[in-house]
């Protein structure tokens, strides 16, 4: 059973890291069945990629602002909200397009690093101590 898993998490990295190289993607699809089929499985699409360049990073917004490692920060922090919010709302956006790069990156996954952080603090069991 472990080197299944060993064998299945493999070839996911593997996967990963072919889709993730620049210019190059993988895509997974299962056959559509004929018309004259009784089968009613809908045929569905995978695609994996590296995300593209963002051509509205360091350029300012609406007010004039670009969200830098602190804006990041803030936006990591409320992401859980956000992301529920933008189900219901379309107009709700988790990530600021208008950034600086890296920094901001930086700060959004540390602001998400600060809730898992936090939620792990607040709910763990405490577990007694044994003499």
């Amino acid at each position: 059973m472990k080197k299944l898993i060993l064998i299945v998490v493999l070839i996911f990295v593997i996967v990963l890291i072919i889709g993730c190289t620049p210019g190059s993607g993988i895509q997974i699809s299962t056959p559509v069945p004929n018309a004259n089929e009784k089968m009613d499985i809908p045929g569905f699409k995978i695609q994996f990629n590296a995300p593209g360049i963002n051509p509205l990073a360091n350029t300012a917004d609406a007010h004039g602002l670009v969200g830098g490692i602190l804006t990041g920060i803030w936006h990591g922090f409320i992401s859980p909200g956000t992301l529920i919010f933008s189900l219901i709302n379309p107009n709700v956006e988790m990530y600021e397009v208008h950034n600086d790069g890296s920094q901001y990156n930086f700060g959004f996954l540390l602001g998400i690093a600060i809730i898992f952080l936090a939620i792990n603090l607040l709910f763990r069991r405490r577990r007694p101590l044994k003499l």
